[in-house]
């Protein structure tokens, strides 16, 4: 998978970047320095192409995910991050999942497969369309949530599921709302306030 490392200072914790649909591994680097200039850079770009554009995992439509492939990729994501963390000495636990929609979604994929491991995210346009019959213990994870009122890609009522999802779970949840399917810099100032 094509990546980029930057390390800003040893032994701080480090942002894992997920584009949406048809972005790269650089997408989110300008949020990340304002998230928090110290902390390292594991940006990743997704192998998967709809149409000539990078995503983390195929799907059948819009909102119509390819729940096999999801569960390969995200198996597949995890493992690059885990070799990752060996090559650049970080622990994945040390590690905060940012994502914007496609990205996000990933994210929140390897969440629910991996709930010892992830203990921070911040998640831009996040869809998951699925009802999860296993209960995670998310009584320890802080997850802020940057959802889209009038978003034409996430309904209002899948927003609301991805919100019950982790508190369901017992998860720190802090929410805030955006106009549509963006990434503000206001919401973006919102999720530095939530990480620091």
């Amino acid at each position: 998978m094509k990546y980029i490392y930057h390390e800003n200072k040893k032994g701080a914790p480090v942002f894992v970047l997920l584009h949406g649909t048809g972005g790269t591994e650089t997408d989110l680097v300008s949020l990340a320095e304002l998230l928090n200039p110290e902390y390292n850079v594991l940006g990743i770009r997704g192998n998967v192409q709809e149409n000539g554009m990078n995503r983390f995992f195929k799907r059948h439509g819009e909102g119509q995910y390819d729940w096999e492939d999801l569960e390969f990729r995200g198996n597949e994501l995890y493992a690059f991050i885990e070799e990752k963390a060996k090559e650049y000495e970080f622990k994945m636990e040390d590690t905060v999942l940012v994502g914007f929609s496609n990205g996000s979604n990933i994210a929140i994929q390897m969440m629910l497969k991996q709930p010892k491991t992830f203990k921070k995210a911040a998640l831009f346009a996040p869809l998951y369309p699925a009802d999860v019959e296993e209960k995670q213990d998310f009584s320890d994870v802080e997850v802020f949530l940057s959802l889209g009122e009038g978003d034409p890609i996430v309904p209002e009522s899948e927003s609301k599921r991805v919100i019950n999802l982790f508190k369901e779970r017992g998860a720190n949840v802090t929410t805030a709302w955006v106009n549509g399917h963006s990434l503000t810099q206001e919401v973006a100032m919102q999720a530095k306030n939530w990480l620091n």
